[in-house]
């Protein structure tokens, strides 16, 4: 039974439901408007705005856990490889101003143009990932897949963390 503990990110409340792996410094949640299925968010902790306001190991932790939950999402998204990315700063296409790194699997052909995807995440595009006409998943739907992905991540997924 999990525990009804709530996440900040940046504005936004982030249920115990919607978070699959635990670190010291950052958590890994589903996310709410995926451009592919397995596209998940490492979230710091501290709740800051850019990298830069980060200290050196919460920079490292976010790094260890994105090798971390990429290894397992590439795996079981049937990727071949990843896209990572932080946005830092609202020019740079942050939406949400509380550091964050997408982990998006990908594979061969999933865009035309390979650096399409950063359109994706870019006010270019009418599908991006906070765009109002894009529609949301449920909060079943999260918890179903971040409980499923929890799975992968037993030492790293604790409510003592």
């Amino acid at each position: 039974m999990l525990l009804s503990r709530v996440y900040e990110f940046g504005p936004h409340v982030i249920p115990e439901s919607q978070v699959f792996y635990k670190s010291k410094f950052c958590i890994g949640l589903v996310n709410l408007k995926p451009i592919v299925p397995g596209h998940v968010l490492i979230v710091s902790r501290r709740n800051v705005p850019r990298v830069k306001d980060l200290r050196p190991e919460e920079v490292a932790d976010i790094m260890i856990s994105a090798q971390t939950i990429g290894t397992v999402v590439e795996k079981q998204y049937q990727a071949t490889s990843l896209t990572t990315v932080i946005q830092d700063g609202p020019e740079a296409g942050q939406s949400v101003a509380h550091v964050h790194m997408h982990v998006i699997p990908r594979k061969a052909g999933d865009w035309a143009n390979n650096d399409d995807i950063y359109d994706e995440l870019s006010a270019k595009k009418k599908a991006r990932v906070d765009n109002e006409a894009r529609k949301p998943r449920s909060a079943e739907e999260m918890r179903q897949e971040a409980e499923w992905l929890r799975t992968f991540f037993p030492e790293n997924y604790s409510n003592d963390l």
